[in-house]
């Protein structure tokens, strides 16, 4: 990657409009952006609305970082976020942006062209 390049993260629903929750996705977008276009758009089932609830705050935490991770994402964008992952994605470095609503691509955009 160089130094415009990002990978986002973001919660989608059906036509690629954002989904409420970060913590209770169903369904997040992995998207590659470079030099403000996106270069690459993958949907993952994650089923965080399943699994929100089930063992530990810390559990589901982890399960998020590990995704995170694993999709060396350098950005997040979400409607809503608890005030814990707020601080874990700071601990992480990762780049968030909180209260947007709409389409998910022009979300994307708007965060990769600022």
């Amino acid at each position: 990657m160089t130094a415009k390049d990002l990978v986002i993260c973001i919660p989608v629903g059906a036509d690629r409009q954002m989904a409420h929750s970060w913590g209770r996705a169903a369904r997040l977008a992995v998207v590659h952006v470079s030099a403000g276009a996106i270069t690459d758009w993958t949907e993952h089932d994650v089923a965080w609305d399943e699994l929100h609830d089930t063992g530990t705050e810390g559990s589901h935490h982890a399960r998020v970082v590990r995704f995170l991770l694993d999709e060396q994402v350098t950005t997040v964008i979400a409607q809503h976020m608890g005030p814990p992952m707020v601080n874990t994605l700071g601990k992480m470095g990762i780049d968030l942006h909180l209260g947007v609503t709409g389409s998910a691509e022009d979300a994307v955009l708007a965060v990769a062209g600022a």
